[in-house]
C-alpha cells in the first residue's frame, strides 16, 4: 500500500485511468464482436456499413494509448480484408 500522499494520489489516479481504459476497449470489442458474427454470417452489406464504426473505435484507442498505432492498423487491415472477403 502506498504510504506517501502523492503514492496515494497516484494509486487513485492509476485506478481511475484503468477504469476508463476498460471501458473504452470493452465498448470497441462489443462493436468488433458484432463485426467478426456479421462477416460469419456473411451479411457483406450491413458488414460494409458497420465498418466505419470499427475503423472509428479504433482509431479512438490508438489516440488515447490504450492500443498501439501499429496494432490498430493491423486490426484494421485484417478486419477490412474478412469484410471484403464475403461472397
Amino acid at each position: 500500500m502506498p504510504i506517501t500522499k502523492s503514492a496515494k494520489k497516484a494509486l487513485r489516479q492509476s485506478i481511475r485511468r484503468r477504469a476508463l481504459n476498460l471501458r473504452q476497449l470493452q465498448a470497441a470489442r462489443q462493436v468488433i464482436k458484432k463485426l467478426r458474427g456479421l462477416i460469419a454470417a456473411k451479411k457483406r452489406a450491413e458488414a460494409e456499413a458497420l465498418f466505419p464504426q470499427v475503423q472509428k473505435a479504433f482509431d479512438k484507442l490508438a489516440k488515447r494509448g490504450i492500443i498501439k498505432k501499429n496494432t490498430a492498423a493491423r486490426k484494421k487491415s485484417r478486419l477490412s480484408v474478412m469484410v471484403r472477403k464475403i461472397s
